[in-house]
Formats: C-alpha cells, structure tokens, sequence
C-alpha cells in the first residue's frame, strides 16, 4: 500500500499550519504579563484621587441650609476603605500563589533528563533524533511531514503502518540528506482511507526533559528549544528504562528514504 501525493500534501499543510500555531504558543509562553492585583491598586489610587476632589467639590458647593450628612462622607470612605483592602488581599494571594508555583517548579526540576512523552506536534530534535509514536486498527497509508520553526517542509515520509502500536524515527536530516541542526520542528501524521478521504492520526513525540519552566501559573517542558505545555505530558519515564519499554512497539514500513525505527 502507498500514499498518495494529495495525502502528502495535506500532511504538508497540517505540519505548516502546526508551525504557525507553536511558534505563537512559544512566544506567548516566554512573554511576562502584569499581575491584575498590580493593574487594580493603581486604579484605585487613581479613582481615590479624584474621590477626595469631588468631595472637596462638594463641600465647596453644598447647600448651607441643607449641607450633607456627615454619615454618607463615612459611608463612602468606608468603601474606598473595603476596595483597598481587598485588594490588598489579592495581592498577598498573588505573592502565595507564586511561593506555590515556585516550589512546585522546584520539585519539577528533578525531571531534568528524563524522556517525556506527549500529545504535541511540536517535534523537538536532540541530539540529531527525534521520534513520533502511533496506533492504527489496520494497515494503512501513512503520510508523515516535518516542517522547521518557519512552517518550511524539511521531511516527508510515506508509510504503511502496521495494525497496532507504530514508531517512526526522524534521523534529523532534510529531503536532500543534510543534517539539521537541533531544534523544535513541527510535524503532522495524516492517513487516508479506501474512498480516498484523508484524516489525522493521533500521535505523540518522544523527548529528553532538558528545563522546567513557569509562565503565568503554567508549568513549561523544555525538551531542547521546544517549550510544551505539561498538561500536553503523558509520562516521565528514566532515559534507561526507555530502551526496555520501547520493545513492545510495532515500527511502520516505510516506502521512502525516511529512517523508521523496526522493534518487536
């Protein structure tokens, strides 16, 4: 069984459209935002101001024979009294939530070198390898696509998967054999049926944890310069267990220049 090229070429525009969707995801996980307690004390400073100018005002201007109770002023001061420290209250909230997060990072940190795996087409390539792993009921047309940070297709694979359990190991090198540098990829799995409809294969990436990082209370896997979400993470196993646990896995067969991995 081959692919065909309309199936390669939807791989191709999947992998494309995945390098749009993570470079922006990349680059918002490694933007700051400002706190909303911050944001709301200097709105309150701000309004306070112009609180005790229209009360100054309406000192100013109130009727001598009917001035304002002395109880409205000592209401509306009281409120202002209850905004600040509720915010004042969110504040500190802010500072434990951090505390938190930071010493759930520290405790995340001794992941460092172990091989994670997950649902991301994010495809980090270390150390020149990089593998993907899928399941499919039957033998099937596979179409698999890689393109760089740039949404450039850098590899493409056709396959014909194996009923069960598939792995396909990307050597890091391009359509033309040249070796590329380490880095995030992006890749996509496509699969096409007998009518010829084309569809996505669910699939996961395999790599070594190389960093730990938090933004805005979401906790980052550095797999290399790939930077995925740890929701996205399914297992953290030890890189020396990795070798034993992978030899349940049946490989695609290739019918391209593309490295596939053959375990049984």
């Amino acid at each position: 069984m081959t692919t065909t090229t309309s199936l390669l070429s939807t791989a191709e525009t999947a992998a494309k459209s995945s390098a749009t969707t993570n470079a922006a995801s990349i680059s918002s996980a490694s933007t700051t935002t400002t706190t909303t307690s911050t944001s709301a004390l200097s709105s309150l400073s701000s309004n306070f101001s112009t609180f005790l100018t229209l009360l100054t005002t309406q000192l100013q201007n109130q009727d001598p024979s009917s001035p304002m109770s002395s109880d409205t002023f000592t209401s509306e001061l009281a409120q202002f009294a209850g905004v600040e420290q509720q915010v004042a209250t969110n504040t500190n909230l802010t500072t434990l939530i951090s505390l938190t997060e930071d010493g759930q990072q520290s405790s995340d940190m001794s992941l460092v070198g172990k091989t994670a795996t997950a649902s991301t087409t994010q495809l980090p390539l270390q150390n020149g390898s990089s593998s993907i792993s899928f399941n499919t009921t039957s033998a099937e047309s596979i179409a698999i696509a890689v393109t760089d940070s740039s949404g450039n297709v850098v590899k493409t694979a056709e396959l014909t998967s194996s009923a069960g359990a598939n792995t396909w190991t990307w050597d890091g090198t391009n359509t033309s054999g040249t070796q590329l540098a380490d880095g995030s990829y992006n890749v996509a799995v496509e699969t096409e049926d007998g009518s010829g409809n084309t569809s996505t294969v669910p699939f996961t990436v395999t790599g070594t944890v190389t960093g730990i990082s938090n933004n805005s209370g979401t906790i980052y896997v550095k797999m290399g310069s790939s930077l995925i979400d740890m929701a996205d993470v399914t297992s953290f196993t030890d890189a020396s267990s990795t070798t034993s646990s992978s030899s349940t896995t049946s490989s695609a067969t290739s019918t391209s220049s593309a490295s596939t991995s053959t375990t049984s």
